[in-house]
Order: C-alpha cells, then structure tokens, then sequence
C-alpha cells in the first residue's frame, strides 16, 4: 500500500507541477507581465511547487530531516541525475554565463545553508527570510543582466496561454494546487511508512525516493526533449532551480515553520554530495572539450548519482543514525 502511495502522490505532483505552471503563466499575461518576467520568476517559482509543498508537509508533520533531505537529494538530482542522463542521450553545449553568474551563484547559496545548518543546527524563520531575500536579490540581477542582453531567449514561455479565459485559469489553479496538496501528503506518508519498514531513515528517503519524484518533471521533459531531438533542458535551467529549491523551497518552509537538523549525516554527508556534485561541474566543462557536456561526462555525472544512492542506503539504516546534541 506504501508503494502505491509514493506511485499516486509523483503521478499527482506531475500533473499538478504541469497545471500550476501553466496556470501561472497565464494569469501573468493577463496581468501584462512580460515574458521575460513570466521566465525568470514565474515560470521558476512554479517549477518549484512540487519541492516546496512536499517539504513544507515533511516540516509541517515533524518530519524535519527529510524536508531538508528533499531539497539536498532533489539538487544533487538534478545535477548528477537529469544532466547525467540528457547528456548521454544528447550533449549539451554550456554558456559562458555559467561560470560567470549561475554556478558561482548556486554554490554561494548551497555554502550559506550549509553555515546556517551548522551554527546552531536549525534553519530559523530569520535565516529563511535571509535566503528568500538573497534569492529575490539574485532574480532582480538576472533580469537587468537579460535586459541588457538582447540575445537572451527566454524558455518555457507558452505564447498560446496568452488567450486562455479567467475561467480556464482558475479552474487550472485549482487542479493544480490540489493536486500538489494530495500528491506531497501520499507522497510523505507513503515515503515515511517504507523508511519504517525497511528500517531506512527519513532522511535517506527524502535525499533519495522523495527528491527523485520531485525531479521526475524536470526529468521527464528533459529525455523526452533529447530524444526527439529538440533543445533539452539548460544547464542553466537546473542551476537555476537548484538555486529556487534552497531560497525558495527551504526559505519558505523556514518561514513558515523553523527546521531543525536531527540526524548528523545530514551535515556530515549529505549537504558535501550537494556541494561537491555543484563543484564537479567546472572541471567537467574544461576538460577536456571546453564548453561541452559530453555523452562521456553525462556517464561520469549519472555514475556519480548510482555511487550516491548505493551508498544511501548502504549507510541508511535508522540504528546508524547519530544524533546531533544540541549545542
């Protein structure tokens, strides 16, 4: 029955990921947005949902770790696992303002979740505040540099949602936002009860089960995309929403309810995969065809993921947790 639930709530999340997106870009035009904003902020924060709304349900019913887990396992995801993949299917050729702007960004804000976990164990409402408002800041300077860059194209922008009624819209919202509601509550409870019976921690789950199933759209369009042989996903798509996850998804949820860190792997483990698959990413585009992910590097990343979730499990049972003495 578990497994059943964990099915029904990523079946749920899709849909209802689809239905806000496309909800919310619509109503953006109607409010006159233009697509450059309705891009960069709109489109993101929607993509987002699935993230936000399972971690906020993890925090919500005294599951801490594994809404932190889900942000930690759904960054390293997208890296390891969706790049991985898309590339082998399909190169992908990096812009130079990756490395100028989109990874220097991303690491920063995976460093400031890092020093905020580790100085006293809890992302308070303050420090979630402090990541929303960075990601904001971060947002405002992305659009002014884009502005000032005519060549910059704009994705995920349906001009055809321009025409859809009022009527559409709301109905879309609510489909949408119901569908993220019941997808994250099976999605937890049934993710929560297999942890109990296989003795696997919460925290394992979250970085693994759960933040594959919010990556699942994400993924879905990005090898759906390679294999028809349209432009995939960008790798600054999924820079950018591993920046959202942290500054959105967890500074949100902080807002809401502070998060306190239970179990040490989290600190000790987990957060140093997330750091380490981002600061992959720079040698991988120099070496040794500058400017490329290649079907080999795609190999390299996805392996990376396989060694991730072998060890996860390997070294995730609840009797090797270590809990973490308050400070």
């Amino acid at each position: 029955m578990s497994i059943f639930y964990i099915i029904i709530g990523f079946i749920l999340l899709v849909i209802g990921g689809e239905f806000l997106v496309r909800s919310s870009v619509g109503l953006s035009f109607k409010l006159n947005l233009s697509k450059l904003i309705i891009g960069m902020t709109v489109v993101s924060f929607a993509t987002s949902a699935p993230e936000l709304l399972v971690s906020l349900q993890a925090a919500l019913n005294g599951k801490p770790d594994m809404a932190i887990a889900n942000v930690i396992g759904s960054n390293i995801a997208n890296i390891a696992l969706v790049l991985g993949l898309t590339a082998i299917i399909s190169p992908l050729i990096v812009d130079k303002n990756f490395y100028k702007m989109n990874w220097p960004a991303m690491m920063f804000f995976s460093a400031v979740l890092y020093f905020f976990l580790l100085n006293d164990l809890i992302l308070t409402r303050i420090e979630g505040i402090i990541l929303f408002v960075l990601l904001v800041a971060f947002i405002y300077i992305m659009i002014a540099k884009a502005k000032k860059n005519k060549n910059t194209v704009i994705e995920d922008v349906d001009d055809d949602l321009m025409e859809i009624s009022y009527t559409k819209i709301f109905i879309w919202l609510v489909i949408g936002g119901s569908a993220l509601y019941f997808g994250s509550e099976f999605l937890v409870n049934g993710a929560t009860s297999i942890a109990q019976q296989l003795g696997i921690s919460e925290r394992v789950i979250g970085a693994t089960v759960i933040a594959i199933g919010t990556s699942v759209p994400e993924l879905a369009a990005s090898i759906i995309a390679a294999l028809k042989g349209e432009k995939a996903i960008s790798l600054g798509n999924l820079i950018g929403s591993n920046i959202f996850n942290i500054g959105s998804v967890l500074g949100l949820t902080a807002i809401i309810t502070p998060i306190h860190v239970t179990d040490n792997a989290l600190l000790t483990n987990d957060i140093f995969w997330m750091l380490g698959v981002a600061a992959i990413l720079i040698p991988l585009i120099f070496i040794p065809k500058r400017f490329e992910i290649s079907r080999i590097k795609g190999f390299v990343l996805f392996a990376i993921y396989v060694a991730f979730i072998y060890l996860a499990f390997k070294n995730g049972s609840v009797e090797s947790i270590t809990p973490i003495i308050s400070k």
